[in-house]
């Protein structure tokens, strides 16, 4: 029987995975240049590892993360501009998180013309915990605000300033959360879209500084 995954047996194989990948010579990433694609290959081939050698429950896209079980996501995105996106649930994932950790490959893809073979270099290999993804600007600027005893206007004022995505009852009510309980700081940048857009910039800075984001490899 295999055992039971866990959140630190998750880092410690994909800290493994990304060393070992990094050094393979894979003939179907050859000139591929869609993020989506390269993304989709190394998630396979990590969940493929995995499950030789764990038990737990494998994500849908109806579950909408990796390891519903764990509550960790797979993100998978190139050096050159590292982002991806994600379902957007509701503007408070902005401000407290979105609800679950990430697991974050950053590589760094070079072909080779002689062996016709495609190689990801994966530079950073982070977990955020799901306390820091919020977005960086939206919870330093809300401590900021409650540090000078801001009041519910201000709150709303920033929001607003902010366009926070979200409709007056649900800016009032986040409003009155944000007084009761602030924010932790988040180290994402979240973009408004239909869909959220992530920004690791500041976490492949700050891994291994700050709580809550660790550098695995």
């Amino acid at each position: 029987m295999p055992k039971p995954l866990t959140v630190e047996l998750l880092q410690k194989e994909a800290s493994s995975f990304a060393k070992t990948e990094s050094k393979h010579p894979e003939p179907s990433l050859f000139g591929v240049t869609d993020g989506k694609a390269v993304g989709t290959y190394l998630e396979h081939k990590f969940q493929t590892v995995l499950q030789k050698r764990y038990a737990y429950g494998r994500g849908n896209s109806a579950k909408g993360i990796d390891f519903p079980e764990l509550g960790v996501d797979i993100k998978v995105t190139s050096i050159r501009q590292p982002q991806s996106s994600c379902p957007f649930k509701s503007a408070r994932q902005k401000i407290y998180g979105l609800g679950y950790s990430l697991l974050v490959f950053v590589y760094n893809k070079r072909d080779d013309e002689k062996s016709k073979t495609g190689r990801l270099h994966i530079q950073h290999t982070i977990f955020v915990q799901k306390e820091r993804t919020a977005d960086y600007q939206t919870t330093s600027g809300l401590r900021h605000l409650i540090e000078n005893k801001a009041n519910r206007d201000d709150i709303l004022a920033f929001f607003q300033e902010r366009m926070l995505p979200a409709d007056e009852v649900e800016a009032e009510s986040h409003a009155d959360e944000v007084l009761r309980s602030p924010p932790e700081a988040g180290y994402l940048t979240v973009s408004n879209a239909l869909q959220w857009r992530l920004q690791y910039s500041r976490v492949i800075e700050q891994a291994g500084k700050v709580g809550g984001i660790l550098r695995l490899v």
